[in-house]
């Protein structure tokens, strides 16, 4: 396994570090209390191509490897993550399905401007009553002639308001449970297309999740993803490929809480000396820090497995799973070290405690995670 970046990717990190320092790191405060990324950054990010990280070069986009990406994502953990999920979104869920299994005209249609950031992309899976049973979902598709007439509701849709193209999963057999659920690229403006209610959350602020609603919605034929029927194995292969993504975001965020923390423990006097030489910070910062490294050395080898175009899904959940828990471990300590100071929103620390905590649940939560591992296991026991 090799996970040496090329000078290319190197650059780019460091331009993208450069970004969060001196741009989206000084407007943390203001998305916070305004649930908004200004647009300024917004057009920025779209100037620096990240909008177009899962995108093929021939399609407008940076056409990275997964181990690039996730160099990438990493970078962009060490900030805000409301900012993060919205571009975390667009390149994982939101457009690796049309970049996997979309035909050749679908990609012309839609990636070049997904690339550019002009339209935003999302996932539309989850409803009211199929969270977990993602095979559940009741959103149904009637073929009429050369289209589809959707009827149904989505809930939890990140980047809802603001997307342009919807990877949308809804019943077209609902004799044949979950080989009866198709894929579709939906656009906002198609006729019948509504988005609901934005919801207040306790994290994540300036990225939006919002309700859909489809109310004989008209859908080309020519824009069922994939195959008919396969759109629930389309579904878990495009949860499962953002993953390390997403574990890479986490990690990012690890690994930022982890240098304000040790910092702050060197700096901050108790009993006429550091902290840090307190026994129980620096195991803390220990525990921190041996967590991470492991974390990162998960992640950049479930990459380089889908690089090599090995199955992952056993290995994605793993680090879906260990992600988000370390994550949640590493934020806990990191406002136990910070004390007071960790728990006043005018500090970061309390921001990333409040962001880590949905990483145990969206795109698959940790005990989804653990069952998904079980079932590899089973099958791999079972041959």
């Amino acid at each position: 396994m090799d996970f040496t970046l090329s000078p290319e990717i190197l650059q780019m990190k460091a331009a993208v570090r450069d970004f969060i320092t001196h741009e989206v790191e000084p407007a943390a405060r203001r998305i916070e209390e305004e649930d908004q990324v200004p647009d300024s950054l917004i057009e920025a990010s779209r100037a620096l191509g990240l909008f177009g990280i899962s995108i093929p070069e021939e399609y407008g986009g940076l056409g990275l490897s997964m181990v690039d990406k996730c160099a990438i994502f990493e970078e962009l953990g060490q900030t805000i993550n409301g900012y993060t999920t919205i571009l975390g979104a667009h390149n994982g869920i939101g457009s690796v399905g049309i970049v996997t299994f979309g035909s050749p005209e679908q990609k012309s249609r839609y990636l070049p401007r997904m690339a550019s950031g002009e339209w935003v992309g999302a996932f539309a899976l989850t409803e009211p009553e199929a969270g977990s049973n993602a095979a559940a979902i009741r959103t149904t598709a009637t073929k009429k002639g050369t289209r589809y007439v959707l009827n149904g509701q989505k809930i939890y849709i990140t980047n809802a308001p603001e997307a342009h193209v919807f990877t949308v999963m809804a019943v077209t057999d609902p004799y044949r449970g979950a080989k009866g659920i198709t894929s579709f690229i939906v656009e906002k403006t198609f006729p019948g297309f509504r988005v609901g209610t934005v919801e207040k959350k306790m994290g994540l602020h300036g990225s939006h999740t919002a309700q859909l609603y489809f109310e004989d919605l008209e859908v080309p034929e020519e824009n069922v993803l994939g195959q008919e029927g396969e759109g629930y194995v389309n579904a878990l292969k495009i949860l499962a490929n953002g993953r390390a993504g997403l574990a890479a975001r986490a990690l990012g965020s690890c690994q930022y809480l982890l240098d304000r923390s040790t910092r702050y423990a060197l700096e901050r006097q108790q009993f006429e000396k550091p902290i840090f030489e307190q026994q129980i910070i620096q195991h803390y910062l220990a525990e921190m820090a041996t967590e991470i490294e492991t974390l990162r050395w998960m992640t950049y080898r479930v990459a380089w497995m889908a690089d090599q175009g090995a199955n992952v899904i056993k290995e994605a959940a793993m680090l879906k799973l260990y992600g988000s828990e370390v994550y949640n471990r590493v934020a806990d300590k990191a406002v136990q070290i910070h004390g007071g100071i960790g728990y006043i929103a005018d500090y970061p620390i309390e921001r990333f405690y409040r962001d880590a905590r949905i990483t145990r649940i969206y795109e698959g939560t940790s005990e989804i995670q653990k069952n998904i591992i079980a079932a590899q296991l089973k099958k791999e026991y079972a041959e």
